[in-house]
């Protein structure tokens, strides 16, 4: 019998293969950055066929270094960053043009036109999404009317869309010899295409966007004990395993987190930020700036809905720092920098970089940095950096109080960005309220896991999943009510400064 799970993570700036056991402890990992194609001011693109080669690399190079085979593993789970578009040739494997990432604001015309119109309000009723630049339909049509020869193909079945789960299901399960072309209800409910409520495919959402459905995935539960498809024996995985979860990066953290509770949330640092407040059967309609979206669907169950609120740029500020700027040389020396000044000595950094997400929602949005003097140093912005992470988070948290009126007593968070014990002790001071990491800081790819597992029986049910559970460390909050609430409100001033510096119209 097999005594492990697998978990391919498919992230924005890496792809990564990892291998849990029954407890949800982590046995292997590999993991390789991909390239970041920015050729115009706001557009982001990925090569799919980079990243399929990444894929086949970290699936063999993780296996290999635990001398494990496919018939150690029961199941294989899929995660994915978010929204990110790909259309490709299914009879050549080909791409048609490069995925456009989710940060990308190329469309921004498009969806604030949308807007403008009664077709922004039937966008927001049945998908629980604003018009945004974010989300899977405008990239696909954008590609359709911009690329040449692409909508002809689809009309002859040689052009399927997909957000990158697909990409990555479809190219494991056999690809040009027999590929599965499936998503799930959550990378679906991202897409500006889907009804919430029939969790299907809407008539009148793809009429908006010009999308043929014969060029759509089929859309299935989250963990299904169907299966999606079976890797094959000449692929990565050396043999027949069954890819059986599927679920959106920040949904899968969810479900790693074990949120399976209505009024349980998390925060994942990423790339960007994503908390998600599990609303159980509830859909949430937000009149706060969030989102209301799929958590996860299990198997016959009832579909899992969440408030969610989508912070654009965290992560990939200190990568700006880095890549952009040379202020650091890695990720990891933004911490001591930080810790050499007491403060920010008033200055705020807004990186707005595609914009502002949750819960302003401005497109016309661009990065600032203010309060400046001739006193500032690196170390200054290397920790505004860090506090912008923390006040976005605040905006977030006080727009989901406003919608569900649940105010969290305890932040559960994970991600890659929570190894910065100076991060999370600032985000405790910011929200007012104790931040906790679990055992496993990775639960993305343990969430697609968790959902892989439970399809064949590897775990039993969710109270399983709640036993492996394990708080590595938590901070309490330092500030004072009154610096906490001087230092947002300065925050709120820079936001304003941020706005109105593209024209969307």
């Amino acid at each position: 019998m097999p005594n492990y799970v697998g978990a391919l993570d498919q992230g924005t700036t890496s792809t990564r293969f990892m291998v849990f056991d029954a407890g949800g402890k982590e046995i292997a990992r590999h993991q390789l950055e991909h390239e970041q194609i920015m050729t115009q001011p706001g557009w982001v693109e990925h090569d799919p066929l980079e990243i399929a080669e990444r894929t086949n690399t970290v699936i063999a190079g993780a296996l290999r270094h635990a001398s494990l085979t496919a018939k150690d593993l029961a199941a294989i789970g899929v995660t994915n960053q978010r929204e990110t578009t790909v259309v490709w040739n299914p009879k050549t494997g080909r791409p048609w043009y490069n995925a456009i990432v989710w940060q990308d604001t190329r469309t921004d015309r498009l969806v604030s036109a949308l807007d403008r119109t009664s077709k922004g309000k039937v966008i927001r009723n049945k998908t629980g999404l604003p018009p945004a630049t974010y989300f899977s339909g405008a990239k696909l049509q954008w590609i359709l009317e911009h690329v040449d020869g692409v909508r002809e193909a689809a009309q002859k079945g040689e052009a399927i869309f997909g957000t990158i789960d697909s990409w990555v299901i479809w190219n494991l399960t056999g690809g040009v010899d027999g590929g599965v072309h499936v998503t799930d209800v959550t990378n679906a409910s991202r897409t500006m295409l889907m009804d919430l409520r029939t969790l299907d495919w809407d008539d009148e959402l793809l009429d908006i966007f010009g999308v043929s459905r014969a060029a759509l995935p089929k859309i299935r539960s989250s963990s299904d004990s169907n299966f999606y498809g079976m890797t094959r024996r000449q692929g990565p995985v050396g043999g027949e395993v069954p890819v059986s979860g599927n679920l959106g990066d920040q949904q899968a953290a969810t479900l790693g987190q074990v949120c399976t509770s209505p009024g349980e949330a998390k925060n994942t640092y990423g790339t960007g930020n994503f908390m998600l407040l599990n609303t159980g059967e509830q859909i949430v309609p937000s009149k706060a700036g969030l989102l209301t979206t799929v958590c996860y669907k299990l198997g016959d169950g009832p579909a899992i809905y969440a408030l969610e609120g989508s912070i654009a740029v965290t992560g990939s500020a200190v990568q700006w720092l880095r890549d952009q700027l040379g202020i650091i040389q890695s990720a990891a020396e933004i911490e001591p920098l930080a810790l050499t000044v007491e403060d920010t000595g008033g200055a705020y950094f807004v990186p707005a970089f595609s914009g502002l997400f949750a819960p302003y929602w401005r497109s016309d949005a661009r990065g600032a940095i203010v309060g400046l003097s001739r006193f500032h140093t690196r170390a200054h912005l290397a920790r505004a950096t860090l506090e912008a992470i923390c006040f976005q988070t605040r905006a977030v948290l006080d727009a989901m109080a406003d919608d569900s009126g649940v105010r969290l007593a305890l932040m559960k968070v994970d991600g890659g960005a929570t190894v910065n014990n100076t991060l999370m002790q600032l985000q405790a001071d910011v929200l007012g309220v104790p931040v906790v990491r679990p055992v496993v800081a990775e639960t993305t790819a343990l969430g697609a896991a968790y959902a892989a597992g439970l399809a064949t029986g590897f775990w039993k049910d969710t109270a399983d999943l709640r036993q492996n559970w394990k708080a590595d460390r938590q901070w309490e909050p330092r500030w004072s009510a009154d610096q906490r609430e001087s230092s947002y409100k300065g925050w709120q001033k820079a936001v304003e400064r941020t706005l109105n510096w593209t024209d969307v119209g």
